[in-house]
């Protein structure tokens, strides 16, 4: 048998080929079908050749077309995890539109670094709240504290963006119970808990939700299974919650942002937590695998802190666009090329061949 690279490479050319083809051949025939349809005189093959180069580039080159933007005067937003990164500029920048901001952040009554910046705006708008979405009574003491500074409160809360999120890496064997339900308890329960506590509101303003999931609440990887299972979950309660909301005119969007994991995870971070794994590891499973095997593993994770997207512009835009456009995308895919192909590859393509060309 073949050995796996070989065959990655093989059926990668294989794949290519049968794209090619099928463009080359396939696509003029059905494009002369369609404008016979239409009522259009047959086009030579050049011409629909062309025509679809220009269609592909025009989608690519075209920013988003404007959908509406509401007035944020008057709006009230609920942001969760404020405390640095995307929750913090988010809560900045909604503020600076208009909005009245409600941001939750973990470490505020530690003095934490995010909720000083904030609270430094002196500004009747921007209104810090102590919160961590694990803990219920914090939850439900945010949720009243809302209720209670609304300038009206019939009007409602019109967006909660659940940014709340942590990360982590470990092999199914080398990852204990605990850290899932550790990684869960934030990414998709706290979602769920903060979800609830403040839906009353939004279902009020007929305002939006909108969930911060993540590549990997998509596709599985190796060594990503304790943020894959938060985040699949993540993606099923925010399509469950999309279709039960539809009548009451609420928005539900999910944001996937790309790879980001050497902002989480430095080579220290990483190395005292490969260090941990492998010394609590079972004696079978260090025998099974061997430390070579373990050590590989490591080193596909340390490369990947060298990669990943640096840019937070696309993502920020994302969920701007999440909270004021007067229709929203059910899903921001806000990621690099190299893994929004991946990303597609792996949702669309059977498993055999997909497996194939990534594992």
């Amino acid at each position: 048998m073949a050995p796996l690279p070989a065959l990655r490479v093989c059926l990668l050319v294989f794949f290519s080929a049968f794209v090619t083809v099928s463009l080359g051949f396939g696509l003029p025939v059905l494009l002369n079908a369609v404008t016979g349809l239409l009522g259009v005189p047959e086009a030579s093959v050049s011409e629909c050749v062309v025509v679809s180069y220009l269609l592909f580039v025009l989608y690519v080159a075209t920013p988003r077309i404007p959908r509406g933007l509401v007035e944020a005067t008057g709006k009230a937003v609920f942001l969760t995890s404020c405390d640095s990164n995307f929750g913090l500029a988010l809560a900045q920048h909604l503020h600076k539109l208009g909005f009245t901001v409600f941001a939750g952040c973990s470490l505020k009554d530690k003095g934490g670094e995010g909720a000083k910046i904030l609270e430094d705006f002196h500004s009747e708008r921007m209104k810090v709240v102590q919160l961590d979405v694990s803990c219920n009574e914090q939850v439900n003491r945010a949720a009243h504290f809302v209720r209670d500074n609304l300038e009206d409160s019939e009007r409602g809360l019109w967006a909660l963006v659940n940014n709340a999120s942590v990360s982590t890496f470990g092999g199914v064997e080398f990852t204990s119970t605990e850290v899932y339900k550790e990684v869960s308890e934030i990414n998709l329960w706290g979602t769920i808990r903060v979800t609830k506590a403040l839906l009353p509101l939004i279902r009020r303003a007929k305002g939006r939700v909108v969930n911060m999931s993540g590549l990997y609440g998509r596709m599985g990887n190796i060594a990503q299974s304790p943020v894959s299972v938060s985040k699949y979950g993540m993606e099923a309660f925010s399509d469950c919650l999309r279709y039960e909301m539809k009548s009451w005119g609420i928005k539900v969007s999910v944001v996937e942002p790309g790879y980001f994991t050497a902002e989480i995870l430095s080579r220290d971070v990483l190395a005292s937590a490969a260090n941990k794994q492998w010394a609590e590891a079972s004696p079978d499973v260090k025998d099974d695998y061997g430390k070579a095997r373990f050590d590989q593993i490591m080193a596909l994770m340390r490369s990947q802190c060298n990669g990943g997207q640096k840019d937070v512009g696309p993502v920020l835009d994302a969920m701007v666009d999440a909270v004021i456009s007067k229709h929203p995308y059910a899903r921001y895919n806000a990621m690099e090329p190299y893994w929004w192909i991946r990303l597609q590859l792996m949702t669309h393509l059977p498993s055999v061949l997909s497996d194939l060309l990534y594992f």
